[in-house]
């Protein structure tokens, strides 16, 4: 975590409206939102998140824009923070549309969205998206600081791209300005030394880097302490690794009084390489017990998020069947009218829906048979032609006869029998995919899609989509045939290099272990096919649960 300084303050400055300025901007009609805030200052981000999901659907009633953006934004920064990368990304996203870009009132705001967008893309190491957000966040910048930090933060963003030249450009066009602060001084001249040794391992960069240390203790900053000792120890680590172990043993004592995790498990890193056998031997059983720490808290953050999620969007279904109750109990003979007419139309929706999925059952059933039966005439019909032309070209007496034009007539015929033309892909796979999985709701059954964006499917193969497509299929058919759920929920994720899908319902379940009927048995083959795993959890109380796991590419 080398970087971890600047991303602090990144989000130090999405936080760095007052506690004042904050209260007399937020909608006192709203007490989710007050709530919410209470939650954020006290440091309980799980309950933070749940309030402001509840105050972004009160601000949706209310119909406030504005409100709605500032929920999305906070859930955005807290799942960020909590390593929930791409969720936070999918808030901030949503967030965009609800800001005005140019009310000045809400400059803050979006420049604040705009940096987490760039956040977790630096995070995804996809540095060039993070460029472009960090570069927008700069039209709504309120001050000087905000701006030399963001630049800051685009330099090292050109500096892990190795994009040196342009990275060294900006660092020392911000040592020249007249409005720097010793804090961001320091943190400057620390990443410019930092760039120099990186682009040539020969520069001498301990004054620049001490320096920056002794600014950095005059101010009491013991964050950037932690970076100055973190780059020192990098700087020493090949050519002197008693000077290298001094340093990581100053930033892992730093670590510890900032209360860093991240911070402790790289000082960590260092000391296990540096330290003799004995002290490594103790470094690596506390780096393990703490990474494995962060590691369990993060998977959590992001299972708890999702479920709040779906809890909220459950609560709101529920309190429109609450509603709906209630106005019935008033107007018992108008809903029993329109209830017969509102059973009509299901059943047609019902019927038209069940009949396209028969349809496209059979369609794939067709074009698989047809690939077979093609892959038959190419191997059989085709290649047998070709054999006879073969031999009768051979022959001196039948080089030129007619009938050898003819047999080779048959074998072009044939053989462009044998392959199928591609399908032009006019729809995106990821809004593909959310109309399949929408096609199986209904009144009765509820289906909540969570992280089907259009970036998680870019790596992802042909080959992949088509598998994935049909065993998401398969697996709704089956829901919608035996589960007798009332709630389903899919979620999608990218874990390093693969994709995650995870299916919960609350139906019957499977009672025992699981018995492959074709459906099942296909599945299995078509995830196999793409080097891939599905997971049946039956253990639970109620309902069933399902993963599936497959590469990237």
């Amino acid at each position: 975590m080398k970087y971890c300084y600047l991303t602090l303050i990144s989000i130090l400055f999405l936080f760095s409206c007052s506690p004042n300025k904050t209260r007399k901007e937020k909608e006192t009609i709203n007490p989710y939102y007050d709530q919410a805030f209470d939650f954020r200052e006290k440091k309980i981000p799980d309950s933070a998140f749940r309030y402001f999901s509840q105050a972004k659907d009160l601000f949706s009633q209310q119909k406030d824009s504005l409100g709605i953006a500032k929920c999305l934004v906070n859930m955005a920064l807290i799942s960020i923070d909590r390593g929930d990368y791409f969720g936070g990304q999918e808030f901030s996203l949503d967030a965009l549309r609800y800001f005005k870009a140019n009310d000045k009132r809400q400059f803050a705001y979006l420049e604040s969205n705009l940096h987490e967008l760039a956040l977790a893309s630096f995070h995804l190491k996809n540095y060039n998206q993070a460029i472009k957000y960090y570069n927008l966040s700069l039209k709504y910048a309120p001050d000087s600081i905000s701006t030399l930090t963001t630049r800051n933060n685009i330099a090292n963003a050109y500096r892990n791209k190795k994009e040196y030249a342009k990275s060294l450009t900006i660092y020392q066009d911000v040592l020249q300005q007249k409005n720097i602060g010793p804090e961001i001084y320091a943190m400057t001249l620390t990443n410019l030394a930092s760039a120099k040794w990186e682009q040539n391992e020969k520069y001498k960069a301990v004054p620049e880097l001490l320096e920056a240390l002794q600014i950095r203790k005059r101010e009491n900053d013991t964050w950037g302490q932690n970076s100055s000792y973190s780059h020192l120890a990098d700087y020493y680590l090949k050519t002197h690794p008693d000077s290298a172990l001094f340093y990581a043993i100053q930033m892992y004592d730093i670590a510890q009084k900032i209360k860093s995790p991240d911070n402790q498990i790289e000082a960590l890193q260092k000391l296990i390489k540096l330290s003799p056998p004995k002290e490594t031997k103790h470094y690596f059983s506390v780096y393990e017990k703490l990474n494995d720490s962060v590691q369990t808290a993060r998977s959590a953050a992001k299972n708890q998020f999702a479920l709040i999620r779906y809890e909220t969007e459950k609560s709101k279904a529920d309190n429109l069947v609450l509603q709906k109750d209630n106005d019935g109990k008033r107007y018992q003979i108008i809903i029993l009218a329109i209830g017969i007419v509102l059973i009509s139309v299901t059943g047609t929706i019902l019927y038209k829906k069940r009949k396209q999925r028969i349809e496209l059952e059979a369609q794939n059933s067709i074009r698989d048979n047809k690939l077979k039966t093609s892959q038959k005439v190419h191997d059989v019909v085709a290649n047998g032609l070709y054999r006879i032309m073969s031999k009768l070209d051979n022959q001196e007496t039948l080089k030129n006869n007619p009938i050898i034009n003819e047999i080779e007539d048959l074998y072009e015929q044939s053989r462009d029998l044998s392959y199928e033309k591609p399908r032009l892909q006019s729809q995106p796979f990821h809004e593909k995919i959310s109309g399949l999985l929408k096609t199986f709701a209904s009144d009765d059954t509820k289906v909540i899609i969570v992280g089907n964006s259009a970036q998680l499917w870019e790596k992802v193969t042909e080959p992949a989509k088509h598998e994935i497509e049909h065993i998401l299929q398969e697996l709704m058919v089956n829901m919608d045939k035996h589960s007798q759920a009332s709630d389903v929920v899919i979620k999608f994720e990218q874990a390093e290099q693969k994709i995650n899908i995870y299916y919960t319902d609350n139906g019957v379940g499977i009672s025992g272990q699981v018995q492959p009927n074709n459906g099942l048995t296909n599945t299995g083959t078509r995830i196999a096919t793409i080097g891939g795993t599905i997971t049946f959890d039956t253990n639970v109380e109620k309902g069933l649960k399902i993963q599936i796991s497959f590469p990237v590419s």
